[in-house]
């Protein structure tokens, strides 16, 4: 307000350094601060002053210059693109091939900054030659350099398979693969979302990580004491899972199910999100790899999370995922079953405290898990309980199987009388006609007149 940027441009061009630098520098921190003060330097042209004496300054002014770009451009797509027509990728570019290991850190921020808002900023990055550099500076001594540069690369190749097979063709993956050991926790992060940005996008692209031997190694991950790089391993193994059941063979295969049923069942919270959403995709590809997810003792942690988790994205994956798990046949659905995990669901389905938005996503998804698992279940003790409280929707499934049961199975005949399901089923309200109707009637057929009576 007191007309401070204005006073500050021409410093950029002093004849003493330290004067040059120290605007910058201030000048960055008034970007940083928030997107109104950012665009005032921007519209203040202070921007090409900065650019047109990058290149022929020394490391310090540089480090504060790109500090001012990076502080710009991280605001929004509009403030980065403005750093882009003033002709700062080129400078940054050059800036990495700095001998100064600083300058070059300072660089892959701004990049990484500008790259990250959508796929037409990180083409201009990808453009101005930025990748084969970035790929050089992983390969730094440094920690700092290695961290930034891998963040920048998990950046650019997050938009499009185009863009993360820039990265590939730069030769990425294989230096990326070797840093999943290394005992710096920040590195881990960012190297593991970067695997995880290039492995989304398609089966060719996941195929191309796998075959950097990851396996078994990115397993460690996922019992290291730091939240993120757990969360991040189970997100790369999450999105290779995804795309075949070939890939999620090698998974199984590899011990992969298993470590992230123990990771799930070590921790809280959103870190759990990416394991269960993982399970669910291994167990949707086939009834032998949903097995495999059984077998594993994949679903008592999957109920655990329905019941202690408060927020209802994460009860919404486990439901969604107990629900590829049981959708196979009669075998997976009694898996689920006995795990007595029917009557949470449907408890979740009907609450109405969530938030509009959460509870329809989430009842969708746990409505579409309760009837895939009801559809195949056969066993009637955990179907039992679901007659007093269901809804209309989801009581045609429970009366169905029961239909379907029954008029084979003379014990569960018996049970039905005595634990009150024929009582229940007489006082359901059925059209007439409908196919509710005719298991109702399938179920009283099985029974002499006065008992149903």
């Amino acid at each position: 307000n007191s007309g401070v940027l204005s006073l500050l441009r021409p410093l950029l061009l002093d004849v003493v350094p330290t004067i040059q630098q120290t605007a910058a520098l201030a000048l960055g921190r008034l970007a940083n601060y928030n997107d109104a003060l950012a665009e005032a330097v921007v519209k203040g042209n202070i921007l090409p002053h900065l650019v047109c004496s990058l290149s022929e300054q020394n490391r310090f002014y540089k480090k504060a210059a790109a500090f001012v770009l990076r502080a710009v451009g991280k605001h929004s797509p509009q403030l980065a693109q403005a750093i882009v027509q003033c002709g700062a990728l080129e400078m940054l570019v050059i800036c990495l091939e700095d001998f100064d290991p600083g300058v070059k850190e300072a660089a892959s921020w701004a990049l990484g900054y500008i790259a990250r808002h959508n796929s037409e900023l990180s083409q201009a990055v990808v453009d101005a030659g930025a990748v084969p550099l970035l790929v050089l500076c992983i390969q730094e001594p440094e920690i700092a350099l290695k961290r930034i540069a891998a963040s920048t690369l998990s950046d650019i190749s997050k938009h499009s398979p185009e863009l993360a097979q820039t990265v590939v063709d730069a030769g990425a993956i294989a230096h990326l693969a070797q840093m999943i050991l290394n005992p710096d926790a920040k590195l881990k992060r960012q190297v593991l979302s970067a695997l995880s940005q290039i492995a989304k996008h398609s089966v060719d692209l996941a195929e191309l990580v796998v075959e950097a031997e990851i396996f078994p190694v990115v397993l460690t991950c996922l019992k290291d004491s730091d939240e993120y790089v757990k969360k991040n391993g189970a997100t790369l193994i999450r999105e290779i899972a995804k795309h075949t059941p070939e890939l999620s063979q090698l998974i199984v295969n590899a011990g992969g199910v298993a470590a992230v049923i123990d990771c799930i069942g070590s921790c809280r919270g959103t870190v759990r999100l990416p394991g269960i959403m993982m399970l669910g995709y291994v167990a949707a590809h086939s009834e032998n790899l949903s097995m495999a997810v059984i077998v594993s003792k994949g679903i008592p942690p999957l109920c655990a999370c329905l019941i202690e988790e408060h927020e209802d994205h994460i009860k919404a994956a486990a439901a969604w995922a107990l629900g590829q798990v049981g959708r196979h046949t009669p075998e997976h659905a009694r898996a689920v079953a006995v795990a007595n995990v029917l009557p949470t669901l449907l408890a979740m389905y009907m609450d109405t405290r969530s938030s509009e938005d959460l509870q329809m996503k989430a009842s969708i998804f746990t409505k579409r898990a309760l009837k895939s698992i009801l559809q195949k279940c056969t066993y009637l003790p955990a179907l039992e309980p679901l007659l007093h409280d269901a809804p209309p929707n989801i009581m045609k499934h429970i009366v169905g199987q029961f239909s379907k049961v029954l008029p084979h199975d003379s014990k569960a005949r018996r049970l039905f009388v005595t634990t009150g399901g024929l009582k229940k089923v007489q006082e359901i309200k059925a059209e007439p006609g409908s196919l509710l109707q005719e298991y109702i009637n399938t179920i009283n057929s099985c029974y002499p007149e006065e008992i149903v009576r």
